[in-house]
C-alpha cells in the first residue's frame, strides 16, 4: 500500500473524527455516509438493532443525546497498510439517558481503542475496545465500594 493511499486513510479517519466532536448528529450521520461502507463491519461493545453503516449512525445518536458535549481526543494515531488505530480519551457530561439511566450530571472520562480497516477509500471495519465498566462507574451503575 502506498504511502498516498496510508495519507489518504488517515484524512477520511480524521474527517470522521471532527465531525465526532461536533456535537451534532446530522453532521456525524452526513459524515458517515460519506466516509463509511454501507456494509461496514462494526464491531464494538454496544447493541444498536442495526448492522452496517446504520449501526455506526444509531450509536452516536444516543451518545449525543446522552453526552451532548461529548469530547474525543486522539491520544494516538498509527496508521499502516489499510488500517487507522486510535488509542482515545472520552469525556462528556451525562446530561440525557444513557442506557436506561436517566441524565446524572456526572462527567466521564474513559479510554478506547479503535482499528478502521479501509476499502476503497472508505472505512469497511472498526473494531472497537472501549472501557464500558469505567464509564458504567462514573455514572454510578456500578459500586465497587463495600455493600
Amino acid at each position: 500500500m502506498s504511502t498516498d493511499q496510508v495519507a489518504r486513510n488517515k484524512a477520511v479517519f480524521s474527517r470522521l473524527h471532527d465531525a465526532m466532536n461536533s456535537g451534532d448528529a446530522e453532521a456525524v450521520a452526513k459524515t458517515i455516509d460519506e466516509v463509511v461502507a454501507p456494509d461496514l463491519l462494526f464491531q464494538a461493545p454496544v447493541s444498536m438493532g442495526a448492522t452496517g453503516a446504520q449501526a455506526l449512525k444509531r450509536v452516536w445518536v444516543v451518545l449525543l443525546r446522552a453526552f451532548p458535549d461529548l469530547r474525543v481526543e486522539v491520544e494516538d494515531l498509527i496508521a499502516e497498510g489499510d488500517r487507522v488505530v486510535v488509542r482515545n480519551t472520552v469525556t462528556g457530561t451525562h446530561q440525557g439517558e444513557y442506557r436506561g439511566l436517566p441524565p446524572t450530571g456526572a462527567s466521564v472520562r474513559y479510554d478506547e481503542i479503535f482499528v478502521f480497516r479501509f476499502t476503497d477509500g472508505r472505512i469497511a471495519e472498526i473494531w472497537g475496545v472501549v472501557d464500558v465498566l469505567s464509564q458504567l462507574r462514573q455514572l454510578g451503575v456500578i459500586n465497587d465500594g463495600p455493600s
